[in-house]
């Protein structure tokens, strides 16, 4: 095996469990030789984790290629600490071919270290000792000399040459502990580094686990409430709109045991105060949560509480910045913690703030580690602002893609388990925005969710539009997946073509409740939701060309589809004040891929028409002005642009998606 691919190995194996390093934490290193292409002469190389990227996930690309020889001259020419960040510039002059990933910060470290393998990871235990008040005394007493103590520093060339002497002087020594932030560890072949990584880690938790006090937190003040997911998907929309007062974000609720433990202790108040002290948990949790009352409180209460959070924020910046700082990114919180209830995160998208929640879980777990043999004690709040307001972050995020038009959006498609729905579905979901899958059929719901991707970008949801209940359940499966709704398709329907004297009353009813009755319901339940987020909204009504045009044989379908074209208009009229739009869409004629007409609407309309089923779609688009078929992207593309932000002041409108009916022209 390679020396690269030794090192993705290892780093795959140790990145796939969370006890040795959260996500996106953490590098690994090796070093070998290879052959110069230009020489033909044998060159001493390091591979390293670039910047970004998950060491459980990392592959070839992943990876710096430097020249060693390179790397260690700048040992030469560095400029002492205060200048250090321009080391990394000096990086890129050391990369050998085309480099591979971007070199990270922590480059240094690696190729300074005389050792061929290092890997620098942020397991729990590791920093719970790390952060301990009296770190140095219980870092000796746990690993004796074979694991040295190294004072805070901010992650550079500057820790590196510490590193590295602290290995000179201590030729016994597999590892060292970071302190405020997490361990290095090496060895003479991979498997003996991995090793090393692993005995540090397993022997620190070990260590904590029979020196630690049972109940460091305190006394359980407030026991987890029996319905706190009710009450979560009651407090998110509120929170998601706050929480997005400088820029949208998406959020995720947290209540498994580790959370709930921590968020009802005596001690909550004080150590969230603290805030966190590895810098890869506060750069994605802030300096410090937002705590609410027990069970979340008043909505005057949380307000209060967030407008005291942002004037604290401010004061921090303030306290902090010099005349270089980056502008400041925004005061509110991505953390915030509910007594009783549990945690809810936010980021710019689901993954985002799902993996913030996950490391403030880190962030508790290390908390509870130091204050079991010791005090929490982390870096402090200035060294905390170096690192969230440092240029080289800063850069970081500037490099970062453009958002795609609907990113931080929450959509909820009825009926988008096929047709129509499944085609919307894919269309926002590619354009950023987190999709919600809901049909009565749970698993087309859940193949088109497993389509677009993950839990992250999509998930299903089981629902029959005309049961309220239902449906406000699945408006509350969307707010505990995402956070909120923020863009609605009322998509779901059916139809039956009979003559009137064939049309049955069950037949009526049965069009009116899925269509008629199911688009109020879910606009009413969704309403409820975007008027509590305080974030406008869009809610798109799939009607058809037949709310405005008289088809022969479709009495219930046709009367149903004007119901749903006037719920267009009486909505947009009254939700305009709070930033809801509501528009439809009339499509006709879209044959290929409808589950409608795949369901017996297609063979009763060829009836009527006196064509072949399998004709239907070209008899439909030659009686249309574009002489064009009509297929379910088309009315996908309809809704994108709708609600990618272009038409931002429409509402109430009807565009029709038929290929040009001309008895069907909007008066």
């Amino acid at each position: 095996m390679s020396t690269s691919s030794e090192l993705i190995a290892r780093s795959n194996r140790l990145g796939a469990d969370p006890r040795n390093t959260n996500y996106a934490g953490g590098n690994t290193s090796a070093k070998g030789t290879a052959t110069d292409p230009v020489t033909g002469a044998d060159v001493e190389l390091l591979w390293v984790k670039g910047s970004g990227g998950d060491l459980g996930t990392l592959k070839p690309s992943g990876l710096a290629v430097l020249r060693l020889d390179r790397l260690r001259s700048l040992v030469d020419v560095y400029p002492g600490v205060d200048r250090e960040d321009e080391m990394v510039a000096a990086f890129d002059y050391c990369l050998h071919g085309r480099g591979g990933a971007a070199p990270s910060i922590d480059t240094a470290m690696h190729g300074l270290v005389a050792a061929p393998h290092v890997d620098h990871l942020h397991p729990d235990a590791g920093i719970a000792l790390a952060t301990a008040a009296d770190g140095p005394e219980l870092t000796k007493e746990c690993f004796g000399d074979r694991v040295l103590w190294v004072p805070w520093r901010r992650p550079g060339f500057q820790l590196g040459l510490d590193i590295a002497a602290v290995q000179r002087a201590n030729p016994q020594a597999i590892g060292v502990i970071l302190g405020g932030h997490g361990i290095t560890a090496w060895g003479a072949t991979s498997e003996e580094c991995e090793a090393n990584s692993l005995a540090i880690i397993n022997t620190a938790a070990a260590f904590l686990a029979a020196k630690g006090h049972p109940e460091p937190f305190g006394s359980r003040l407030h026991p987890a409430l029996e319905n706190r997911r009710e009450r979560a998907a009651e407090l998110m929309p509120l929170l998601r709109g706050l929480a997005s007062t400088d820029r949208a974000q998406v959020g995720h609720f947290v209540d498994d045991d580790v959370v709930l433990d921590f968020v009802g202790s005596a001690e909550l108040l004080r150590l969230a105060g603290l805030g966190t002290s590895c810098p890869d948990h506060f750069l994605r949790t802030k300096v410090r949560p937002m705590v609410l009352q027990p069970g979340g409180g008043t909505e005057e209460s949380i307000r209060e509480i967030h407008a005291a959070y942002r004037a604290e924020y401010a004061a921090y910046y303030q306290r902090h910045a010099v005349a270089d700082s980056p502008p400041m990114r925004g005061a509110d919180p991505a953390i915030v913690l509910v007594p009783g209830v549990g945690m809810f995160s936010f980021g710019a998208d689901k993954q985002t703030a799902r993996v913030a929640g996950e490391f403030y879980v880190n962030a508790i777990n290390v908390m509870r580690g130091a204050e079991s043999v010791s005090a929490y004690a982390p870096i402090g709040e200035a060294e905390k602002f170096r690192i969230e307001y440092w240029a080289l972050e800063e850069a970081k995020l500037q490099r970062m893609p453009k958002p795609k038009p609907l990113a931080t959006r929450i959509a909820l498609v009825t009926g988008g388990g096929s047709g129509i729905g499944r085609a919307i579905a894919l269309r926002l979901a590619a354009e950023g925005a987190c999709v919600v899958v809901a049909d009565r059929d749970a698993t087309a719901a859940a193949t088109v969710a497993a389509e677009i991707g993950g839990p992250d970008v999509a998930v299903p949801v089981t629902v029959d539009v005309t049961d309220a209940a239902a449906v406000a359940a699945a408006l509350r499966e969307a707010v505990l997946a995402f956070g909120g709704v923020d863009l609605v398709v009322n998509n779901a329907g059916l139809s039956i073509s009979k003559p009137l004297l064939e049309t049955t009353e069950a037949d009526w009813d049965l069009q009116h409740d899925v269509m008629a009755k199911g688009s109020f319901l879910v606009a009413r339940e969704a309403a409820r939701v975007m008027v509590a987020q305080g974030l406008g909204g869009d809610i798109v009504y799939i009607s058809s060309k037949n709310s405005v045009f008289a088809g022969p044989n479709n009495v219930a379908y046709g009367a149903t589809k004007a119901d749903q074209a006037h719920q267009v208009r009486l909505l947009a009229a009254e939700l305009g004040e709070y930033g809801v739009r509501v528009n439809g869409i009339n499509p006709d004629g879209v044959v290929r891929g409808s589950g409608i007409f795949a369901s017996g609407w297609g063979a009763q309309r060829a009836a009527v028409y006196g064509v072949p089923e399998e004709e239907l779609g070209a008899f439909y688009a030659k009686r249309t002005i574009l002489k064009r078929e009509v297929l379910p992207e088309h009315v996908a593309n309809a809704v994108f642009v709708l609600t990618a932000g272009e038409l931002s002041h429409t509402t109430g409108l009807h565009i029709p998606v038929d290929a040009g009916v001309a008895a069907a022209f909007l008066r």
